[in-house]
């Protein structure tokens, strides 16, 4: 019984972790996109003398949502700040104690906190269908700030894939 329960715990990570690696594949083109809009409108800038505020806009949309989506993803590759003074030198049981401990007082109730903070402001921006304050530029600043929603979401999803390969940890050290 505890082994179908391991495989079951094992499953759910790898397809949570399987989950947050493809939407950081996905989404690190954007870096790309970036870069190439960022260079035609500087390109454009001084060398024609023309501006496109939608393709301003374009790089602001990108790099939200490589940061908002990418996040899962670099928290799944151990990508983000830590405090690494015990970490580096801790075992597997500590370490995995501390990223349950991190994942369940911290990630997820910060994450909860925002999501439910940040309803009200996305839902009053779906309402209006919010676009940009610049004529010319994107119409879809409510889409934009319903990542965030999606964002939470993520963080929350990788943060029980961590939490279950903790326990895992904890299982077979046993």
């Amino acid at each position: 019984m505890k082994e179908i329960r391991l495989t079951r715990l094992e499953f759910l990570s790898r397809g949570l972790d399987r989950f947050s690696s493809m939407i950081g594949k996905c989404v690190s083109w954007l870096a790309l996109v970036m870069v190439l809009v960022q260079f035609a409108l500087v390109l454009a800038r001084y060398v024609f003398g023309i501006g496109s505020v939608a393709l301003q806009e374009t790089v602001i949309y990108s790099f939200a949502l490589l940061f908002l989506l990418g996040s899962a993803d670099t928290l799944r590759r151990g990508g983000h700040v830590r405090i690494d003074i015990f970490y580096a030198r801790a075992g597997d049981r500590l370490k995995a104690a501390i990223d349950l401990c991190g994942s369940l007082f911290l990630l997820t109730p910060v994450c909860l906190a925002v999501f439910i903070l940040s309803w009200p402001y996305v839902a009053g921006s779906w309402e209006i269908l919010e676009g940009s304050r610049e004529s010319s530029g994107l119409p879809l600043l409510f889409a934009l700030k319903s990542v965030l929603l999606l964002f939470c979401v993520m963080m929350i999803l990788q943060g029980l894939s961590t939490i279950l390969r903790s326990l895992l940890t904890f299982r077979k050290g046993a």
